[in-house]
């Protein structure tokens, strides 16, 4: 059946992370509904909704100007109308910008729908051979400020490490936790849906020996392996 879209709403849909055919027929519908569109890219996302047939109201969200635009959109959900947050890719809220509007509107008392979808890190996980019973996810590492200290707390963390890194910061980071937790196993998830996806899997250092020497390109998802009693030595 359609979905049957709720006055004063504010639904959160997640689009595709690559392939554009990774998208719910209730998150189409969902887009095709809502009186105005709240997205990270405005660029990025009239791809997808050009590809749907979509024609909706599309207004930009994103870290520089939510200070604004938050109020601006929970006004027009006090007003009754319907709205659809998007991030570029994945989920909204996970290590992108929706997370302002999403606490705005819990605070002012709006009806709340989150969508499932699409998100990058758990394919990377389940493909990772890794464990996947009990995992931690971190987003991107901090690039200064803090780094170090995020890098010593993951040196104990038991759990299955779930990070995201750009092409511009992997090998930094492949050498930073080594640095820091040791030489273990790790899988890395690079343009996941994509033309060029693929899995690497193997210790930090031979991950890093390996990007070395290639073309660094794509968004990296990096799956690490918790620590044991006895972590391994630098």
């Amino acid at each position: 059946m359609p979905e049957e879209i709720r006055n004063g709403t504010l639904y959160v849909v997640p689009t595709p992370i690559g392939n554009l055919g990774d998208i719910t027929f209730r998150a189409v519908q969902v887009l095709g509904g809502v009186d105005l569109i709240a997205a990270e890219d405005t660029r990025t996302t009239k791809v997808l909704l050009d590809h749907y047939d979509i024609r909706r109201p599309l207004i930009s969200l994103f870290s520089h100007n939510e200070q604004f635009r938050v109020p601006q959109i929970i006004d027009r959900l006090k007003d009754g109308n319907s709205v659809a947050v998007v991030s570029d890719a994945g989920t909204p809220g996970i290590s992108d910008p929706a997370h302002a509007i999403i606490t705005a509107a819990i605070e002012a008392g709006i009806t709340i729908v989150p969508l499932p979808g699409a998100t990058a890190f758990v394919p990377a996980l389940v493909a990772s051979g890794l464990p996947t019973h009990s995992f931690v996810f971190e987003g991107f590492l901090p690039h200064k400020k803090g780094r170090r200290t995020k890098l010593d707390a993951l040196r104990s963390e038991r759990r299955t490490i779930v990070l995201y890194e750009s092409p511009h910061r992997i090998l930094r980071t492949l050498d930073d936790l080594r640095e820091h937790l040791g030489d273990r196993r790790a899988a890395i998830g690079r343009e996941l849906t994509k033309k060029f996806e693929e899995m690497l899997r193997g210790t930090l250092s031979e991950l890093s020996a390996d990007l070395t020497q290639r073309s660094i390109k794509g968004e990296f998802v990096v799956v690490i392996e918790g620590s044991e009693d006895d972590v391994r030595s630098k």
